[in-house]
């Protein structure tokens, strides 16, 4: 009788060092939300291979769809109104966070939620386009990743130099409705005394795609 309540105690003694374990797995496996927004159209081979390469990221972070993650993706194409409903469509969801590619999908986000945390990718000037306060600490529910450094403006200026050293004066073309482009005009604009250049942009506005010609 001793020797049955001895491994009784045991089995259950047992049972409960393995409490914590189990509860931890549950923990961890708590299924999460991913919001994804695409300014393209779902068989566009580019945003395939971003989305692909994110998928792969998150799997090899142990991140597996319909275990412990859920992605809800907007294929928003090109169409302004379009990006914007998707992106009040994902807000809406209250996801833990929603991954935006470029800065027409970012706009839209921000403008539909300031809570849900927003992580970008491939937006020239967050800065300029008002999307974070400061490279530094950029504030508010978004981050993310610069297309490229601001200073690598400067050097298309200095290589227009290398090429054509007797050119004093220098015309920028730029969409001035498009807010991306402020911090790359203005390390234009304080390279240029260095080369002895004065810089001038000229305004242009980006033409509709129905509207383009050959």
């Amino acid at each position: 009788m001793l020797g049955l309540r001895r491994r009784q105690f045991i089995r259950l003694l047992g049972g409960s060092a393995a409490w914590p374990l189990v509860a931890h797995a549950q923990q961890r496996e708590r299924m999460r939300r991913i919001g994804v927004l695409l300014p393209a159209t779902a068989d566009d081979p580019q945003r395939q291979v971003w989305f692909g390469a994110f998928l792969q990221g998150l799997a090899q972070s142990d991140w597996i769809i319909d275990r412990n993650v859920q992605i809800d993706t907007r294929w928003a194409t090109a169409n302004v109104d379009a990006v914007r409903r998707h992106a009040a469509e994902l807000a809406a969801l209250a996801p833990d966070v929603i991954l935006a590619s470029g800065a027409s999908a970012v706009g839209p986000l921000l403008q539909a939620t300031r809570t849900v945390p927003i992580v970008f990718a491939a937006v020239a000037d967050p800065v300029g386009a008002g999307f974070v306060n400061s490279l530094a600490q950029p504030g508010g529910n978004a981050t993310g990743f610069m297309a490229f450094e601001y200073s690598i403006s400067g050097k298309w200026l200095e290589l227009l130099k290398q090429i054509a050293p007797s050119v004093t004066r220098v015309a920028v073309l730029r969409d001035s409705s498009i807010t991306s482009g402020i911090g790359q005009f203005g390390v234009i604009q304080a390279m240029a005394p260095l080369l002895m250049v004065e810089v001038s942009h000229v305004n242009c506005t980006t033409l509709p795609r129905s509207s383009a010609r050959s």
